[in-house]
Order: C-alpha cells, then structure tokens, then sequence
C-alpha cells in the first residue's frame, strides 16, 4: 500500500522536537512542538492539529466503542477522540481550524466470528464516522492492510511519517 497523501517515508521523520511515545488506550496534546511515535497494528492513530495555533495531538485506541458506559478508558476510540479534541481545545485550538490524518487499522488477527467485519475496519470506521460528525476533514489517511505500521506526528505542523512493519 502506498503511503498517504500528507505522509512519508519513516526515514524523513527524524525528530527535531522532544519525542513523546505514545502507548495504546493513551492521548496527548502539545501546544508546543513535539514528535509523537507509536506503533499500531488493528488499533488506530487520529492526529489532529491547528496549523494557525501550532497545536496538535493524537489518540492511540484498541477498540471502536465501550460496551459499558462506565469505562472512560483511552483504549475506546470513541472515549479516546472525544479526550483529544477536549485537550486541545484546552490548549487553545480552534474546532473549526482542527485537520485530521488517520492511520493504523491493519487486519493483523484472524477474526472470530467468519464474515465478521475486522477489528482493524472497525476502528477506522469510527474514526472516520466521528470525524465527519465533528466536521473535522480527514486530509490524510494510510489504513487498513495485513502490516503493522510505525508512526511519527509532528503536532506543530501535521507532517507524519509512517514505516510498514
């Protein structure tokens, strides 16, 4: 699969800001420049940044949705977007100045049920479903596949770079 519009090779994206790891079911956002790293198979990365104000973050989540209103956890897309767009508009990010570059979402576990949707199509899915509600465009995307990806974000202007596993 070819890399996404917006995107480049990992080699490019040798870190000129502190560099922050970000871990499944995590979510930071940064007013000042930063390169955010990770590594995701079926689960996904949303990336959002306001280029005017610099700010930028990104969510790393296991699953689409919480079975169980309860749990407020990160590792819930739907958890994990909604902390995100909170924290940056926190820092001072507008919503309507907010673009979006989505990755991850692999099919890299064999589905339980046969003809199920895969795990990795889900979370892509909410990804995007959510990002359309917020009417945030998404301008770049490198999703789906049998291969993990390594990711890095750079919040201060949206330039990623991904490496296929």
């Amino acid at each position: 699969m070819k890399a996404a519009e917006g995107t480049a090779n990992y080699s490019e994206g040798a870190a000129s800001h502190p560099v922050v790891y970000l871990r499944a079911g995590q979510v930071a956002a940064f007013r000042e420049p930063r390169a955010i790293s990770t590594v995701l198979g079926s689960c996904v990365a949303v990336c959002l940044w306001d280029l005017e104000q610099g700010i930028g973050g990104m969510n790393h989540y296991l699953l689409p949705d919480w079975a169980d209103a309860a749990d407020t956890s990160a590792r819930f897309g739907n958890v994990a977007l909604e902390r995100l767009l909170d924290q940056l508009v926190r820092l001072g990010a507008r919503l309507s100045q907010l673009r979006a570059k989505v990755f991850g979402g692999a099919s890299v576990l064999a589905s339980a049920r046969p003809g199920a949707e895969p795990l990795g199509a889900q979370n892509v899915r909410l990804a995007r479903n959510l990002l359309g509600f917020a009417g945030i465009p998404i301008v770049a995307e490198d999703t789906g596949g049998e291969h993990g990806r390594r990711l890095v974000f750079h919040t201060a202007d949206g330039q990623a770079w991904i490496k296929r596993l």
